[in-house]
């Protein structure tokens, strides 16, 4: 019963993505959610009391996504500004594979405007990557001088820029490519002479599933 209970729970949830990014929050109804969630309204009542305790889940459950991405990819990948360029790739392709990362950045932009901003998946997001270009300063892949607290600002919202822009101008069907674009920017400001021909090379690099084991990325030394 209980995991009959948490596949019609996640399965609401599915549906409540797909619906909040094919709509919009202010869009969306509840009966689109429970059409494209393929549950009674019964159902979903027993887990979610309201349209905004939906979008809070959607956007909470896409912060577990994210963040999942995060540990995983830190705990895999050698060396720390690697881990960076990695944590960027796979956030692309959750956006381009993952309903419920779409579903739940629309509602993070859309709800923020509606009832202040949402900050949690942001603020968590550049604290990851500002200790992991802590980490990078010390295994000496970043350049002299590199403020890494303005560096995890900066990567957060240039991905966050770059995706936006993809999405509205090509429906993300180029996000790949503007995001290596953004790296091979990026980088020349950012990475000590020995480690940039390593980082730009894996900028190039196809995106990969970090759900399914791989060996090692990048160098340990």
């Amino acid at each position: 019963m209980q995991q009959r209970a948490e596949n019609t729970r996640q399965a609401v949830l599915l549906g409540a993505a797909v619906s909040f990014e094919k709509h919009g929050y202010g869009t969306a109804s509840l009966s689109t959610i429970l059409a494209h969630a393929g549950v009674t309204k019964g159902a979903m009542y027993f887990h979610f009391s309201s349209k905004e305790e939906l979008a809070h889940a959607v956007i909470d459950a896409q912060h577990q996504l994210a963040m999942d991405g995060v540990r995983t990819i830190t705990a895999q990948v050698p060396r720390a500004l690697d881990a960076v360029i990695c944590i960027s790739q796979e956030m692309a392709r959750q956006l381009l594979e993952e309903p419920m990362a779409r579903g739940g950045m629309r509602l993070t932009l859309e709800i923020g405007s509606m009832q202040g901003p949402v900050q949690r998946p942001y603020r968590d997001w550049i604290e990851s990557i500002q200790l992991l270009a802590a980490r990078a300063a010390e295994e000496g892949d970043l350049a002299t001088g590199v403020d890494t607290e303005a560096l995890a600002a900066f990567v957060v919202g240039a991905f966050t820029g770059v995706q936006t822009l993809s999405e509205v101008l090509h429906g993300r069907a180029d996000l790949y490519a503007r995001l290596s674009d953004m790296w091979q920017l990026m980088l020349p400001s950012i990475a000590a002479p020995a480690a940039l021909e390593r980082t730009r090379a894996l900028a190039l690099c196809e995106p990969r599933d970090w759900s399914v084991s791989e060996p090692e990325v990048g160098v340990s030394a």
